[in-house]
């Protein structure tokens, strides 16, 4: 049997790119530098790697839809933290900037990893953004390296 399946490296040539909502911007600046590290740490350019900032992670898809659309970037890497409140309003965001990364992504066929903390308090945030449960910021840049090499080994 023939196993096709990514590697976690880079050939230094691969334009990714990080989109980070800013809202919350205590744990999502750790989940960008965890991204980043993860990115260098693989073989990845530095110059290679653009940090697109949106507002807050409802805006995610739509800076997904259009970075897909500009034929700039090679994968895709999303961050955020959507943390629970009082009110119903994490539910809405939550659900529809999961559904937003979800459609953009199988319509554009790029490989994008979804680093989106949906927590239900600021502790749980802190806890994935390098304390006690590591960095999903990097866990999601290693998601979409691998991503990127299967693509390329099913390509060719």
């Amino acid at each position: 049997m023939k196993i096709i399946e990514g590697k976690l490296r880079l050939n230094g040539d691969e334009r990714v790119a990080i989109i980070n909502a800013r809202f919350n911007h205590i744990i999502t600046d750790r989940l960008v530098e965890g991204a980043k590290d993860a990115f260098i740490r693989h073989g990845g350019d530095e110059e290679k790697l653009s940090l697109i900032l949106v507002p807050g992670a409802f805006e995610i898809p739509f800076a997904l839809q259009k970075a897909c659309e500009s034929g700039k970037f090679d994968a895709i890497c999303c961050v955020g933290a959507v943390i629970r409140g009082s009110t119903p309003h994490f539910d809405y965001v939550s659900a529809e900037m999961t559904k937003g990364i979800a459609n953009v992504t199988l319509k554009y066929g790029l490989p994008v990893s979804f680093g989106v903390l949906t927590t239900d308090s600021i502790e749980q945030a802190i806890e994935r953004a390098g304390s006690k449960v590591g960095n999903k910021g990097f866990e999601a840049m290693t998601g979409v390296i691998e991503m990127l090499n299967l693509y390329s080994n099913l390509k060719g």
